[in-house]
């Protein structure tokens, strides 16, 4: 029996990785229900998404951090729900360029996660994904382990909306607990999942990678 190939070191993403990273999220993402139900039009489904992820990966470089697999195979974005947060800069707008047409559909899924979204202080998963050649060789696991640790030690929750069974699953095995399942319109739900930190601590250490602000 061989031994798994030793998986990349994971690395904070910057400016430079966001046209990168979010075509990995498109890709992971285009055959899920809920990508089918955003954009019907398979041609126009990468684009769209591709938009919105850029937006989103955007905001969270200044409002929390990505952790990215060094060879770009994986990617965890993170957003630090601690105090009041804001939404992303000029994003009606940049939502309506991003998906034409289909914007109001973007539009009512945003309205769905943040009806449902806790009021306590978490670090809130936003995206995760893993790219389609790569999935099932444990970069998803990775990338929830690294942070994980991090939260564990300075006593902060997660949250996150599971899109699949499969993720609803995964997330099942690191310490996620389901809350109430929500749907879009075709009936295609999420699962909105909470994880308490299990060895809080009274040390802080910094958080990983560099945490940016926005200049106005």
């Amino acid at each position: 029996m061989t031994s798994r190939t030793p998986l990349p070191p994971i690395v904070t993403a910057g400016w430079g990785d966001i046209d990168t990273t979010a075509t990995l999220i498109a890709d992971a993402f285009y055959d899920l229900p809920a990508a089918a139900w955003l954009v019907p039009e398979p041609d126009q489904r990468s684009s769209a998404l591709r938009g919105q992820f850029k937006v989103l990966i955007e905001h969270a470089l200044f409002y929390g951090h990505v952790d990215l697999l060094d060879d770009r195979s994986a990617v965890a974005v993170w957003f630090h729900h601690l105090g009041p947060t804001i939404p992303p800069y000029n994003y009606d707008q940049r939502l309506h360029a991003a998906c034409g047409n289909h914007v109001n559909r973007f539009r009512h899924l945003d309205t769905l996660f943040d009806t449902h979204h806790p009021a306590e202080p978490h670090h809130h998963l936003g995206l995760l994904a893993v790219a389609p050649a790569a999935q099932g060789t444990g970069r998803g696991t990775a990338l929830l382990t690294h942070h994980h640790r991090y939260l564990d030690q300075v006593d902060i929750p997660a949250y996150l909306e599971a899109s699949s069974p499969r993720s609803r699953d995964l997330y099942s095995r690191h310490g996620y607990h389901p809350r109430r399942v929500f749907t879009l319109p075709d009936n295609t739900p999420f699962w909105p999942m909470w994880r308490h930190p299990t060895t809080p601590s009274t040390h802080i250490p910094q958080p990983p990678g560099p945490r940016s602000r926005r200049v106005p």
